[in-house]
């Protein structure tokens, strides 16, 4: 079992990962700023860690880090808030956690990024076209590191529950996919290290998550 630390683990995607992770007997940490976030975590079987990801710097996200194996990074602000939030969350909180995991003496990271194709056709704000872009920055920092990385694109996200199935691979048509088999994936992603250093797009599919990821 693997020790694991989530930033962004009070969100769906990272609150859905946590409980997967710990049914299946991992050892979860995940980031929290509120009261009711670390009640919330603690009924899933994480540890709550008091801590603001735009807050605090590497050296003191290092500390938090200390003893864990494997990395998510599921925070986001979706665009949400405005410019500023999405590039100290999406931007410069993932150049954080990849500074504070070389500190840590963390090797994994895996990074829950945005699929190329969202919103394209469709009118969207410039709050959006700057999430996109930040996005795509936060990839490619990721990608130049020295890690042991995995970067998951999902589709569109919906609350629709999980199937267990999925459509994977390194470039797929766009589509949806329900937030628990994102959590799924990364679940998958955690107890498969033999995946690494690759980008996987995924969206709802037919296959079983542990053969769509193949590796």
């Amino acid at each position: 079992m693997s020790n694991v630390f989530i930033i962004g683990g009070a969100g769906k995607v990272g609150s859905a990962l946590a409980a997967q992770l710990a049914t299946r007997g991992h050892r979860v940490r995940a980031l929290h700023r509120s009261a009711d976030q670390a009640a919330m975590l603690q009924k899933l079987g994480a540890v709550p860690v008091a801590g603001d990801l735009v807050a605090m710097d590497a050296p003191a996200l290092a500390e938090q880090l200390n003893g864990s194996e494997v990395l998510v990074f599921a925070a986001g602000a979706g665009g949400k808030g405005g410019v500023e939030p999405t590039r100290a969350v999406d931007g410069e909180g993932l150049e954080k956690a990849v500074a504070a995991a070389r500190l840590a003496g963390v090797r994994r990271l895996l990074l829950v990024s945005a699929f190329p194709e969202a919103g394209r056709g469709t009118v969207v704000s410039e709050t959006f076209e700057v999430y996109m872009a930040v996005k795509k920055a936060a990839d490619v920092h990721l990608a130049q590191s020295d890690l042991d990385w995995v970067i998951v694109r999902p589709g569109t996200l919906t609350d629709a529950p999980g199937t267990g199935r999925i459509s994977a691979g390194p470039a797929i048509a766009y589509g949806d996919i329900a937030r628990d088999d994102v959590a799924a994936t990364l679940l998958a992603l955690v107890e498969r290290p033999s995946i690494t250093r690759v980008i996987i797009e995924v969206t709802a599919g037919d296959t079983p998550i542990a053969e769509a990821l193949g590796g």
